[in-house]
């Protein structure tokens, strides 16, 4: 298959076989790389619902119990960008079958881990292979599929992604209540393996070979650069919210704003002596491209965070077990899946005007759950959330997708990886850093009022305010945006 849009873009037969001009792609490469797609976020979320059962098992403190969650996002979120490169210079399909064969490796390691040390060297080993896998998904979607195809599966790459972290908190509650084997937590690690070994065994069959063009050699400070600046960033935001700020996460903070400074005049100097930078710079003159990957941010900060306050509302406010609160979540993910379909009806129609809609209902739906939450109590029923969630959920389902769409479709097809792995970085820091948001508001709320059940619903509701403040963010930042159908 050639790229219409790019004679550059190099995509060879090696094993899968590239759709001729205006045939249908067939559905196996989007299934399989969809595969890679769930299991790596649906372990950014699982592992929260898991961690009481694991320090019990394990002995561990509560900063180990919070490396196992931290350090898988650090390292997922902060090798997103080099992974992404490595797939525009080595193949995407070569670095998507060597991420999911080490993903699978280390849920292997995750899943027998001896001690809580052993577990958290392999969830941080676990994220690093997530971040080689994941950034190939959307540059093999991007070159395998064109016109309304690709519409249609960007779209259908949104509604996994949101689906996974919807019914992560359901799958994870689930696995531990039914305790196979006497297995326990260690299942939520153990269920990768096989899905990632039947995947494997189809990888070449549908999936043809594909790589940009421009530069055979990684930009190796560049790696070292962005990789450390992301990571400095996420580890401080995420630290300072749990240890209440203290003077080194600022140092952090502050390093890891020298560290962006020097990366931009890094990149920027490679590109002027067309020496391969990790991150093109010409990808950011394209304004739809930029200002939807800032609106990408905001509205995974508005996202992520919300499932996070949503589990700590039901569970430690409402008394509900991890999988009763699983199954609240379901009103999020059935509104989640109903707009994803329709969404992935109008692809070819898709423009900055009819994403919009989408975090504009997001927040509607927030500023509902907050007057209902509040005005229940901790006595009150759950079920009044319900239709709430499910406005909440229909937002999240008309923007992930058509946003992933119309952003992505403003890259050029050389560069596929090098976009692929900016907008997961800002999908999945977004997820993360929204945490922290979230919960620099959350928990000093929570203290003010006592730190009782009562105090849960005051708290959840005044959370919700910059969330649904962030909602609007994001819907006015993809206004601003020219409002041209994406590229196809």
């Amino acid at each position: 298959m050639t790229s219409e849009a790019s004679p550059d873009l190099v995509v060879e037969e090696g094993g899968g076989s590239a759709p001729e001009p205006g045939a249908t792609p067939s559905a196996g490469a989007l299934v399989v790389v969809l595969v890679g797609t769930f299991i790596t976020v649906l372990d950014f979320f699982i592992a929260n619902v898991a961690v009481p059962a694991i320090r019990s098992d394990l002995q561990a403190g509560a900063a180990q119990a919070q490396l196992i969650v931290v350090g898988y996002g650090v390292a997922f979120t902060a090798g997103l960008i080099t992974g992404g490169r490595l797939g525009d210079l080595f193949g995407r399909r070569k670095m998507f079958s060597l991420g999911m064969a080490l993903f699978m490796v280390t849920s292997a390691v995750c899943a027998f881990a001896p001690t809580i040390d052993v577990l958290v060297v392999a969830r941080i080993a676990q994220g690093a292979s997530a971040a080689l896998m994941v950034p190939q998904v959307l540059g093999i979607i991007g070159t395998v599929y064109t016109g309304a195809a690709r519409g249609r599966a960007f779209n259908t790459y949104g509604l996994i992604v949101g689906l996974a972290g919807v019914f992560g908190q359901f799958i994870g509650g689930a696995l531990i209540s039914v305790d196979v084997a006497g297995l326990s937590w260690r299942t939520i690690f153990l269920i990768n393996v096989p899905l990632c070994l039947v995947s494997l065994a189809f990888v070449k069959r549908v999936i043809p070979e594909s790589r940009g063009a421009g530069g055979t050699r990684l930009d190796l400070l560049g790696a070292l650069l962005v990789t450390g600046s992301l990571a400095l960033i996420v580890f401080a935001l995420l630290e300072g919210q749990e240890r209440d700020w203290p003077v080194w996460v600022w140092g952090c903070l502050a390093g890891s704003a020298v560290l962006v400074a020097v990366t931009v005049l890094h990149l920027r100097r490679r590109a002027a002596d067309d020496a391969g930078p990790l991150i093109e710079p010409a990808l950011f003159r394209v304004r739809l491209f930029t200002v939807g990957l800032a609106a990408t941010v905001v509205y995974f900060l508005a996202m992520g965070s919300f499932f996070f306050i949503l589990a700590l509302y039901l569970q430690q406010g409402m008394g509900l077990s991890p999988l009763e609160s699983g199954l609240v979540f379901l009103a999020v993910g059935a509104g989640y899946f109903g707009a994803s379909l329709v969404s992935a009806r109008f692809a070819g129609k898709l423009s900055a005007r009819t994403v919009a809609f989408g975090p504009l209902t997001l927040a509607a739906g927030y500023t509902a759950i907050a007057f209902t939450a509040d005005g229940l109590g901790p006595d009150g029923s759950v079920l009044w959330l319900l239709p709430m969630l499910l406005v909440a959920g229909l937002g999240m389902g008309l923007t992930t997708g058509p946003l992933t769409n119309l952003v992505l479709g403003a890259a050029v097809p050389e560069h596929a990886g090098s976009a692929s792995g900016l907008m997961n970085t800002a999908q999945e820091g977004g997820a993360a850093l929204g945490v922290a948001v979230a919960g620099s508001v959350f928990f000093p709320a929570l203290a003010e009022a006592g730190g009782s059940a009562s105090a849960y619903p005051d708290a959840f509701a005044l959370t919700l305010v910059p969330l649904v403040a962030l909602g609007l963010a994001a819907a006015l930042l993809v206004l601003i945006a020219p409002g041209r159908a994406a590229r196809s």
